[in-house]
């Protein structure tokens, strides 16, 4: 009999890229979601069988169920599952299934993720070696954020979020940092340092670990590590690293040395300190791996992004509108200083910030991550099936970024009057940045056609 697995949760980004692959294996596909979206439609057209809205006779015919770590034990597709006896098992562990006989490439991390994952794909595409691909987010190289295929290689993002990249077992681990995130699932930092350590841990004996070498938790997490690592970084004291950096827009140059030695120098196609410390993680890899160095300059060259990492949604001579995920304050401030080389009259930013947990856990955090916003417009929390905290909440936290940011224009505004007060504030040569998380991605979308027109 044909397997049929059904997904709750189907339409986002790390769910649909592992039902695309399911598909491509041969597995019959249906999925569920609260709404419709361009993920739901492509797997539509792919074969897979949508349901909108969550409801219990959604699962008939299921042999497995896969579920994201959104949903909750009182979706009634869970209920019946259980009931039913049918098993039951998380993203991660149905990307564990993928990749079983494959070599495995797997990228953690508190940021930079989704970056460097996907050089890597693209690297590994480039160089005719047909990897399987897992990213949390829209590889526009390829246009989707999966790829089967045939080669011997899996490349997929970790996610430490809720501690599901622990099912995996690489043979190679990239570690690009660990800053204090997630501290809803993991309660306290010393937990999660620790689950890091059993993914370092888990990685084959025979493969490699790659660490950034400027982070301090990571330089401290490897101590005593017995097998092979290499680390990279942007002081000379890492293996592999950079030397004579130049910016130039959303792009960059510098020179890469492994151990003192000249490797050459590398063009990027994105720009920020933080985006060379990734590129510089994919350089050492295809050191590791033994790629002609032609594969990795082209790859970093060309590379086109991933959707929503310094996204342009608009742009002529006198106005840019930039979309980003950055969710966090170390995120917010790599992302605002490699928009300050741009070199635009203002950087007006909108922040909405995801998640009362996060906010409130990284409030003094949050206080200090704007400095490079000329003019920042605050906006709700996103819930993302969170409960709100009281006394957490966007104007709250706009008033205390005020305060640390004397002289500049802090303000709160629902989101539904952000586009209208932007358009009256625009002067020409001002760069809007959209920041967050959630779906503030719309008001991008929106702002750019308001300004087009």
């Amino acid at each position: 009999m044909k397997k049929h697995y059904h997904f709750i949760g189907i339409g986002g980004i790390g769910m649909s890229g592992i039902a695309q692959l399911f598909l491509k294996n041969g597995v019959k596909v249906s999925g569920s979601d609260l709404k419709e979206s361009h993920s739901t439609n492509e797997l539509k057209a792919k074969g897979a069988e949508i349901f909108i809205g969550h409801d219990a006779q959604n699962i008939n015919g299921a042999s497995l169920v896969i579920y994201s770590s959104a949903i909750k034990d009182n979706n009634p597709e869970i209920i019946l599952a259980k009931k039913q006896g049918i098993p039951l098992i998380k993203r991660a562990e149905a990307l564990a299934q993928l990749m079983s006989e494959k070599s495995v490439v797997a990228v953690s991390g508190s940021h930079g993720k989704t970056t460097t994952t996907s050089l890597i794909s693209y690297l590994l595409i480039e160089a005719g070696l047909n990897p399987t691909v897992a990213v949390g987010g829209i590889l526009r190289n390829i246009g989707t954020n999966a790829f089967f295929g045939n080669g011997k290689f899996f490349v997929a993002e970790a996610d430490e979020s809720d501690g599901s990249f622990l099912y995996y077992r690489p043979k190679y681990s990239i570690v690009t940092n660990i800053d204090r995130e997630h501290l809803d699932y993991y309660t306290d930092f010393e937990s999660e340092l620790k689950a890091f350590r059993k993914f370092i841990d888990q990685t084959d004996k025979t493969g490699c670990v790659f660490y950034c070498k400027d982070d301090d938790n990571l330089n401290n997490l490897l101590k005593g590590y017995k097998h092979k690592k290499i680390s990279f970084g942007l002081k000379e004291n890492a293996e592999v690293y950079a030397k004579s950096i130049i910016f130039e827009g959303l792009s960059s140059e510098f020179d890469c040395f492994h151990k003192e030695k000249f490797v050459g120098k590398f063009s990027l196609s994105l720009g920020g300190r933080h985006n060379i410390s990734n590129a510089l993680s994919v350089i050492a890899l295809g050191l590791e791996l033994g790629l002609d160095l032609k594969f990795i300059k082209k790859a970093l060259k060309d590379y086109k992004g991933s959707g929503r990492r310094a996204e342009i949604k608009y742009k002529d001579n006198d106005y840019l509108v930039i979309d980003d995920y950055a969710h966090h304050p170390t995120e917010i401030k790599a992302t605002l200083s490699a928009l300050k080389n741009l070199q635009k009259n203002r950087v007006i930013t909108v922040f909405q910030p995801h998640r009362y947990s996060r906010t409130k856990l990284l409030l003094e955090e949050f206080k200090k991550a704007f400095d490079m916003a000329d003019y920042l417009i605050l906006t709700d929390i996103y819930a993302a099936s969170e409960e709100p905290i009281e006394g957490v909440t966007g104007e709250i936290l706009a008033e205390l970024i005020k305060k640390n940011l004397n002289g500049k224009t802090v303000c709160f505004l629902p989101k539904n009057k952000i586009v209208e007060h932007i358009l009256s504030i625009i002067k020409p040569g001002d760069l809007v940045a959209t920041l967050g998380a959630g779906d503030i991605t719309k008001l991008s979308d929106e702002l750019a056609q308001k300004i087009k027109s």
